[in-house]
């Protein structure tokens, strides 16, 4: 019988029926891959100026930083810009002095936070719209895609079963060798799928197809993310389990076990979405716990069963000491777990009406039946198996096997989080300021009305004169006018405030879409500033 169980659940048995289950999920996932997001630009998409603008502006969810900045002139013709700067979640880009008339299209990718690139296109024309230039948007090379969600499997396989299996290997099971041939493989996997993501991040980033995929620049830019500081970690950390099981049995193989351990659970903390939300203090610990935690759980499920299929003494102790141990690692993991949750969901319709929430559910899901079959093996079958019960031992075996292709199918469905932007930068971005630079021959406003979608809003504005210089006025009042939306001047008069800016609060822009705004600005009794200008307002 057990001769048929180890056919029946081989290793490779067991990564097939896996496979198919996950290529399945992928088809399912979302394609959204926006993880920071383009809150409003400047010139606004779509519209048409005057004049050259002297600055383009383009202002995001998140901090940025530009991995590629080209405009495509209305001849056809591609400009690399490289004069730009970041301030904060604002890029600047001073464009050419030499802009001529018709339809241009600045296309943009930018890298986030979480080390996840991001792009797309910004129409304007000049004078009048015309020429050629096609809108280039940031559509989905799913060969690239695929390269990164399978680079992902293969560095949580390294991760979990091999730096886990290491760590298992030496404080659960205490140097036996029955599972070493597996947790090699799985190392092994997880250096392929930690190179292979390194690559792939390059690719994603500067927007290239994977037939670049060998290309120095590419690897150059997925290295200068900050995914490429927790390959650097994953590299080592693989490498401290390898050097931990060829120390073997003893004290030295067991705190190396654990140093690796320790410096994978470090790795995943330096990127992705959890570990770029706020507060940071609070999400990287919740990441590092939430990671070793599961490591080590994990890890020990394949060298537990091996050990009881060789038979013997030593496996009742192994998982007597892994059983004493677990339910501490599994508390640290829920608890690390809801912190993730709360912080990332914010809002409980979220789970169903977004696919970050969507791919969550099915993880949860997932982690229930993960949890039954731990519950199972708790209270049903460890003291059972730990007196030796033939009958015991081969549910156990059978239901561990069981445990482990549940957590693979777990990883798959987790990897796809790399293409699903977490629900809290949805609500930032909603809850983002919308922005517009008005200006004249006689001076300039920087106006800003937060939140800005449609409903009660605070608008502000820094009033300058023509060469940047403070403007001090002795009474500024704003106009705001949808005439498609048959919406008259909302007029209101503004208060100065501490840092110079006037505003008012209370303001009620009930309905989305493009605002016309005036701000009259009395600089004396007899002189007048009027400033007209437009700004977007988001549902």
């Amino acid at each position: 019988m057990m001769t048929s169980l180890r056919t029946k659940l081989s290793p490779l048995v067991v990564l097939r029926q896996v496979a198919l289950a996950i290529l399945l999920w992928l088809t399912f996932v979302a394609t959204a891959s926006a993880h920071s997001a383009l809150n409003s630009t400047e010139p606004r998409d779509g519209s048409v100026l005057s004049a050259p603008p002297a600055v383009i502006k383009l202002s995001f969810s998140e901090p940025v930083s530009p991995t590629s900045l080209k405009l495509t002139r209305p001849d056809g013709r591609p400009i690399v810009l490289d004069a730009f700067v970041v301030k904060d979640k604002l890029v600047e880009i001073t464009p050419p002095a030499d802009l001529t008339t018709g339809t241009h299209v600045l296309s943009w990718r930018v890298v986030s936070q979480d080390g996840h690139p991001i792009g797309g296109s910004v129409i304007f024309s000049i004078g009048h719209p015309g020429g050629a230039s096609p809108r280039i948007g940031d559509s989905v090379d799913w060969s690239v895609r695929a390269g990164l969600w399978s680079g992902k499997i293969g560095l949580y396989i390294g991760l979990l079963l091999g730096i886990g299996g290491s760590f298992a290997a030496s404080w659960f099971v205490r140097g036996s060798r029955s599972a070493l041939n597996f947790t090699v493989a799985a190392l092994c996997i997880g250096l392929a799928g930690t190179l292979l993501s390194a690559g792939f991040q390059g690719l994603d980033t500067v927007g290239e197809p994977i037939r670049r995929i060998l290309d120095t620049e590419v690897w150059k830019a997925g290295f200068a993310t900050s995914f490429g500081r927790t390959v650097v970690f994953m590299f080592a950390a693989l490498a401290l389990a390898a050097l931990a099981l060829a120390s073997g049995p003893g004290r030295s193989g067991r705190w190396i076990s654990l140093s690796a351990l320790l410096t994978a659970a470090f790795a995943l903390c330096l990127s992705g979405h959890a570990s770029a939300a706020a507060p940071q203090w609070l999400m990287r610990p919740a990441v590092f716990l939430h990671v070793a935690a599961i490591s080590i759980w994990v890890g020990a499920l394949l060298p537990l069963a091996a050990e009881f299929r060789r038979g013997g003494s030593e496996a009742a102790m192994a998982l007597h000491r892994f059983s004493s141990f677990i339910p501490l690692a599994i508390a640290v993991l829920i608890a690390a777990g809801m912190v993730l949750t709360y912080v990332q969901v914010l809002r409980i319709e979220a789970l169903v009406t977004t696919s970050y929430g969507w791919v969550l559910l099915a993880k949860m899901g997932l982690l229930v039946v993960l949890f039954g079959l731990a519950a199972i093996n708790r209270w049903r079958l460890t003291n059972r198996s730990e007196r030796g019960e033939t009958a015991a031992i081969s549910l156990l075996i059978r239901s561990i096997m069981a445990e482990s292709l549940v957590v693979l199918l777990i990883l798959g469905v987790a990897a796809t989080w790399r293409f699903t932007p977490p629900p809290r930068s949805l609500i930032v971005e909603v809850t983002e300021p919308a922005v517009a630079h008005i200006h004249s021959a006689k001076g300039m406003a920087e106006l800003r009305v937060s939140p800005g979608n449609a409903g009660p809003v605070t608008a502000t504005a820094m009033i300058m004169k023509e060469d940047f210089s403070p403007l001090d006025p002795q009474e500024v009042s704003f106009a705001f006018s949808n005439p498609r939306a048959g919406i008259e001047p909302i007029r209101r008069k503004t208060e100065r405030r501490d840092d110079g800016t006037w505003g008012v609060a209370g303001l009620v822009l009930p309905v989305a879409g493009i605002w016309t705004v005036r701000i009259d600005v009395i600089v004396s009794d007899f002189e007048i500033v009027r400033l007209e200008g437009e700004i977007e307002i988001k549902p």
